[in-house]
C-alpha cells in the first residue's frame, strides 16, 4: 500500500485509520464527533480533507474498565478458533448489554466463555460484537476475540461481502415468488425508536424467494446486501407483508397465540476467515418453535 500522504488531500476519517490502524474507523470517528480531533487547533467534521501543511491532534480516551459480569450461561457454538467463534443465539437473548439489562445477555456469557480473548474495538460493553440481530431473532452470530480478526471481518460487513441469509414467515402471500426490495432506511419521523423507509435514510437491499405459501402467511428466505438495523422487518411492512410475531412492525395483537417476538432467524452465515483467507460457512438450525410453527400452518 502507499504511503498515506501520497493520498493527501484524504477525509480526515480516513487519514486517521492509517495513522492508527489499531483502531475501528467507526471509533475514530465517534472522536471526531466528540470534538477529540483537532486540526490546527480547530474541531472538524468526518468529512474534512487533510492537506500537507495540517497539524492534526487526536484525544483518544483512557479504555474504560469493563465492569459487566461474566455468567455462566449455556452457548450454542456453531464453530470456534483462535481467532473467533459462531453463536446459535436463542430467542429472548439479548446481544450485548444496554441501559436497564446488564445480564443474561450474549456479552455476559461470552465473558464467561472466553474471558480475556475477546477484541475491544466495539467499547467495554460490547467485547467480541461484530454485528448484532435483535432480542427475539435467533440464529448465527459472529464473536471476534481479538481486534486484528474483529477489524478484518468489519471490513468484510462494510463493503457487503458477507452472506447471510434469514428465513422468516410473513403475513400474507406474497406476488411474486422472488423479488427485491431497494428502499432506505432511516429513523421513524414520529417515533425515534423505531426504523422505517424514509427518503433521507440509508440504502438498503433485501432480497427475498418464497419457500412455501398457505392461505394467510409465506415461509420465505431473506439474502441481505446491507445490514441497516430492523432491515428485514421494516421493508417486509414497507412491502405489506410484516413478520409474524412482530410486535413492532406488525399488527398490535398477534394472531398466533404464545408467539413471542418475531419469526425470525439467521440461517446462514459465510465470510472469508480473517487468519488463513479461507471462505467458511456456517448454518444454524431451525428452531423448535420455528419448525412446529411451519408445520402448524402447514397443516391449517
Amino acid at each position: 500500500m502507499e504511503e498515506p500522504d501520497s493520498y493527501i488531500p484524504v477525509r480526515i476519517d480516513k487519514y486517521l485509520t492509517w495513522q492508527y490502524p489499531e483502531y475501528s474507523r467507526s471509533y475514530l470517528q465517534k472522536l471526531i464527533r466528540a470534538d477529540q480531533v483537532h486540526v490546527n487547533g480547530v474541531s472538524v467534521k468526518a468529512n474534512y480533507k487533510v492537506k500537507e501543511t495540517d497539524e492534526v491532534d487526536i484525544d483518544i480516551p483512557n479504555p474504560l474498565p469493563l465492569e459487566i459480569e461474566a455468567q455462566n450461561i449455556p452457548l450454542d457454538i456453531l464453530y470456534e478458533d483462535m481467532d473467533l467463534l459462531v453463536v446459535n443465539k436463542p430467542k429472548g437473548m439479548v446481544v450485548h448489554p444496554a441501559a436497564g439489562c446488564y445480564e443474561g445477555t450474549l456479552v455476559n456469557a461470552l465473558l464467561y466463555h472466553c474471558p480475556d480473548t475477546l477484541s475491544g474495538i466495539n467499547g467495554v460493553l460490547r467485547p467480541g460484537i461484530v454485528h448484532r440481530i435483535d432480542k427475539n431473532t435467533t440464529g448465527s452470530l459472529l464473536v471476534c476475540k481479538n481486534d486484528e480478526a474483529h477489524r478484518f471481518l468489519a471490513d468484510q460487513l462494510a463493503n457487503h461481502s458477507i452472506r447471510r441469509r434469514y428465513r422468516a414467515i410473513v403475513h400474507g402471500r406474497l406476488p411474486d415468488t422472488e423479488g427485491t426490495i431497494n428502499a432506505p432506511i432511516g429513523r421513524d419521523k414520529k417515533d425515534r425508536k423505531k426504523m422505517a423507509v424514509t427518503s433521507d435514510g440509508k440504502y438498503a437491499i433485501t432480497h427475498y424467494k418464497v419457500i412455501a405459501a398457505w392461505k394467510n402467511y409465506s415461509y420465505i428466505e431473506c439474502r441481505l446486501e446491507t445490514g441497516r438495523t430492523h432491515q428485514i422487518r421494516v421493508h417486509m411492512k414497507h412491502i405489506g407483508h410484516p413478520l409474524l410475531g412482530d410486535d413492532v412492525y406488525g399488527p398490535a395483537k398477534c394472531p398466533v397465540s404464545g408467539l413471542q417476538g418475531q419469526t425470525l432467524h439467521a440461517m446462514i452465515l459465510g465470510f472469508i476467515h480473517p487468519r488463513n483467507g479461507e471462505y467458511m460457512e456456517f448454518t444454524a438450525p431451525l428452531p423448535a418453535y420455528f419448525t412446529e410453527l411451519i408445520d402448524r400452518l402447514g397443516r391449517e
